[in-house]
């Protein structure tokens, strides 16, 4: 007798800064006809799997299935992608977890294929190469971490409040509320990438019960709600363990056509340990990439003792007409809360501005570098909450704007300040910073004058909300290592001049600025011997309270 069942996968590609894309829908046919397990491509793109009954119950008594199971031969010649796919539909079909074959090499063409993992997967110690230098789309992801739990929209509740503790919701379990209002504009960006800006957004997580957990609140008032969405958390963790991966980099013309052949994981608690990427083969031009291990709609992630490489940054013709270099990143983290890195690197050197620093984040919650060492942590359209423990950051140091808490403590930052306020965003934190058990070496080292906040606020552009300074800045136990500084350095800042013009009260701000209310100081100690000031520019911060303890 024959079987068949058709699964249907719905593939998300990257969200970059630009906006969400999505893949095709992808149809995989499993059948249960005698002879052999075989895995073949139909006339409309299909995959075509049959598992004989006797090759099923062999899997099942195995507990697992590989990718050799299903055809993939692993010779780093011939593409696997088509068994990899079928093994990890299979697997997903019968609840098995996957493990792939160790000493194997896996070729991944650019053909457009995508392999939906819902068990268990062990890279282990095969290797993956993905070749991006023909690519049939470039906005459809290798892996596909999916939950097979459906989202379904909320269409009674109308309106949100800051701050609110419960939403009007019966929900079958936990649920991550996803929340739009498309008639706000927010991030209306400013300089060399301007836009129009992105429609207000907001994630939260609910009980069924529908109470907010309030350790990532909702941190918008939504007058109007035009989409509403819940999608329901897995309560089990999957794990992704293993790996090495390495792309084979795109010779496309360098505009920002951000490609998405990588890890996407859109599956809440997922953990991924032990995996590495490289790249290869960056020549003179190329299209920046959106992420390797891309993260959004879901929470509790963990990626730990992961390697990661840079990517190198090209330049092309920015929205004002300008050139401008493009952000290429290895790690991005979307409308995603509760992230952790742990224990992660990166291949090239962190001070290496040839390459782009690794992450890049959007309208996110909850996000943990621990124990890292990183070019760069970044947050652009928004973080609440962001903590730096026992790390190091290079080049491009700390790059955030968002609210809550942001606190950076027992690591070493290399920036050319410890926290950049993104200008491009309005240079605003609504909350508190907190530097606590610090070094901070200016500029990797070369002769800067150093601030260790630094930022840019004319008010004369609307960014779709107002702009806050830090309301509390406490800095405790940091050391300063200015010693290469330049001959007319006068001593480390704590803030650089965010405004030149703003002198006297004759500048009017359109938009005014909530500047900081006070600083907290305690054992700050410099290699130059020099003290640390306010900024060059005291009229502007001639209000802020300078407490040292």
């Amino acid at each position: 007798m024959k079987h068949t069942l058709f699964l249907f996968f719905f593939l998300t590609g990257a969200w970059v800064a630009r906006g969400q894309n999505t893949g095709p829908l992808e149809k995989v046919v499993i059948t249960s006809q005698k002879g052999k397990t075989q895995v073949s491509t139909q006339a409309n793109g299909e995959l075509l799997v049959n598992v004989p009954p006797k090759e099923a119950a062999k899997f099942k008594a195995a507990g697992l299935v590989r990718y050799s199971d299903f055809g993939a031969r692993g010779d780093g010649k011939t593409d696997d992608m088509d068994a990899i796919a079928a093994t990890h539909a299979f697997a997903n079909q019968q609840g098995l977890p996957v493990k792939a074959d160790d000493g194997a090499t896996y070729y991944v063409s650019g053909k457009e294929r995508t392999a939906i993992i819902r068990t268990d997967t062990d890279f282990g110690k095969a290797s993956f190469i993905l070749d991006d230098t023909e690519v049939q789309n470039r906005n459809a992801s290798v892996f596909l971490v999916s939950s097979s739990l459906q989202p379904f929209k909320l269409e009674t509740i109308k309106s949100l409040k800051r701050n609110q503790e419960k939403i009007d919701a019966s929900l079958p379990g936990p649920c991550l509320i996803t929340v739009t209002n498309s008639h706000v504009k927010h991030y209306i960006r400013f300089g060399l990438n301007q836009n129009n800006g992105s429609s207000q957004t907001d994630i939260f997580v609910v009980d069924k019960n529908g109470k907010v957990d309030m350790n990532a609140p909702i941190i918008w008032d939504f007058d109007q709600i035009t989409e509403i969405t819940a999608l329901p958390i897995d309560e089990k963790p999957l794990k992704i363990t293993g790996g090495r991966f390495t792309t084979k980099a795109n010779q496309a013309e360098s505009k920002y056509t951000y490609y998405s052949r990588n890890i996407a994981i859109r599956r809440s608690h997922v953990e991924v340990d032990g995996l590495e990427h490289r790249v290869t083969g960056e020549g003179e031009q190329g299209a920046p990439y959106g992420g390797f291990l891309h993260i959004g709609d879901c929470a509790y992630v963990t990626v730990k003792n992961t390697i990661l490489t840079g990517h190198k940054t090209y330049s092309t013709i920015g929205a004002a007409g300008k050139p401008v270099s493009m952000g290429s990143y290895d790690l991005s983290v979307n409308r995603a809360l509760n992230v952790s890195f742990l224990n992660c690197s990166q291949t090239n050197d962190i001070d290496d501005n040839k390459y782009w620093g690794i992450l890049g984040s959007n309208f996110s919650k909850n996000l943990l570098y621990d124990h890292c060492t990183f070019s760069r942590f970044d947050a652009h359209q928004g973080v609440a909450n962001a903590t730096i423990r026992n790390s190091t950051l290079g080049h491009m140091g700390i790059n955030a704007i968002g609210s809550g808490l942001l606190l950076v403590e027992n690591s070493t930052i290399r920036g050319r300040s410890i926290v950049n306020l993104r200008s491009d965003y309005g240079s605003t934190w609504q909350g508190d910073v907190v530097i606590r058990d610090c070094v901070f070496v200016p500029a990797g080292g070369k002769p800067t004058n150093a601030a260790l906040i630094s930022g840019s606020y004319s008010g004369q552009h609307d960014f779709g909300y107002t702009c806050y300074m830090p309301e509390k800045i406490t800095i405790e136990n940091l050391r300063i290592d200015d010693s290469q500084h330049p001959e007319t350095y006068q001593g480390p800042a704590i803030f650089t001049n965010f405004n030149p013009e703003l002198t006297d009260d004759s500048y009017q701000e359109k938009f005014p600025y909530v500047k900081t209310r006070v600083v907290t100081l305690k054992n700050v100690t410099t290699a130059s011997g020099k003290s640390l000031r306010v900024s060059d520019n005291p009229y502007m911060f001639k209000d802020v309270k300078i407490k040292a303890e």
